[in-house]
């Protein structure tokens, strides 16, 4: 689908400036309630703590023991690790940290818990309590207005909705404007003849690798919604017939014959462990030796304790999509088992980074 006919008469943007001041505490402020949530309902609803206090316990046997998945025990158990509030002991279980220890335990001298206590029955904190029990983001039953960021069968999608796809778009759209400068940047892209930009949201980032690369093209797959921004947004920035916005599948639909390059940009983020690997997988199958995937995205320590702003960040994804923030130990795992050889992570803005694998 072309975009010559909706090129504006301004002078096209350009996307390749970057901000003059960091936003990254915009973000970090914006993410900490998930601090208070996840806080609050370890002492109050779940009683991590006092579970703990009698020494050690393996992660899977804490886990059972909060009646918790596999996903939203590693949202919470990464966050308290990355507070100083749990730690691994040497053999791998999870362990009261001084901090914890001193004031997290009833009864003890500068015990704090019953303040946290004051904060059990927010609105949030209840939101955030049934969505580690539940394991489904918020907006996840089919009865209410849709999941915002995903699409599967049996739950609505917020972003099959021309409106509120066009809000949301255009809201994360804010963000990749200030990141879309560094990650043209850092992305190897020297070479590549023709890019997949999957899930490609406002198409942004393809823009800004467009202009970086004079020689490169790109198609933007995205839902038909959002493919709608997608070319407006494309007209903007004067692409012309270099992006091409296709309205896709990524998990069903073929790459296009003569990709040698695909982006992943903050779209693996919002999937769980298995949908996350056989994407990786699939995409990485249709590369040309020496092709590239492009994962940009947040990375957890390979420890799973932190960061704690990725950490905050994690619950916000754990609670609004299927997925998580994952480690680079994660996302190479998958890389490798696809056949590509993944290489170190260049950092871009607001916590992100990229990280390439080469088809081998």
């Amino acid at each position: 689908m072309s975009n010559e006919e909706i090129q504006a008469d301004e002078p096209p943007r350009n996307a390749l400036v970057p901000p003059s001041g960091d936003p990254t505490s915009i973000f970090e402020a914006f993410r900490g309630i998930h601090s208070t949530e996840l806080l609050t309902a370890a002492v109050a609803h779940f009683d991590v703590f006092t579970r703990l206090e009698g020494g050690p316990v393996a992660a899977d046997r804490l886990r059972e023991m909060l009646s918790l998945g596999e996903r939203p025990f590693v949202v919470l158990s990464t966050a308290l690790k990355a507070m100083g509030l749990l730690a691994a002991d040497p053999g791998g279980q999870l362990e009261l940290t001084s901090l914890a220890r001193e004031h997290l335990i009833d009864g003890r001298d500068f015990y704090v818990g019953d303040y946290v206590r004051l904060a059990a029955d927010n609105p949030s904190v209840l939101a955030m309590v049934e969505s580690l029990r539940s394991d489904r983001p918020r907006g996840g039953d089919t009865d209410e207005d849709g999941a915002a960021y995903i699409y599967r069968d049996g739950i609505k999608s917020a972003m099959e909705d021309e409106e509120a796809a066009r809000f949301l778009t255009m809201a994360l759209a804010g963000r990749a404007a200030n990141v879309a400068p560094l990650l043209a940047r850092a992305a190897p892209l020297e070479g590549s003849e023709l890019l997949l930009d999957v899930a490609a949201g406002s198409g942004i980032y393809s823009a800004a690798l467009l202009q970086a690369n004079p020689g490169l093209r790109a198609i933007a797959w995205e839902r038909p919604e959002v493919v709608k921004v997608a070319l407006e947004l494309a007209g903007e920035y004067g692409l012309g017939d270099r992006l091409e916005c296709v309205s896709a599948d990524m998990f069903v639909d073929e790459v296009p014959p003569g990709v040698d390059a695909i982006l992943l940009s903050n779209v693996l983020h919002d999937w769980d462990v298995r949908e996350c690997r056989g994407l990786v997988t699939r995409l990485a199958a249709s590369l040309p030796p020496g092709g590239k995937l492009l994962v940009h995205d947040v990375f957890l320590n390979d420890e799973l304790d932190g960061p704690l702003p990725i950490a905050l960040y994690s619950a916000a994804l754990f609670s609004l999509t299927e997925g998580r923030a994952y480690s680079a130990a994660e996302y190479r795992s998958w890389m490798e088992e696809a056949g590509l050889e993944p290489g170190e992570i260049t950092p871009t803005l607001v916590h992100c980074g990229v990280l390439t694998g080469v088809k081998v």
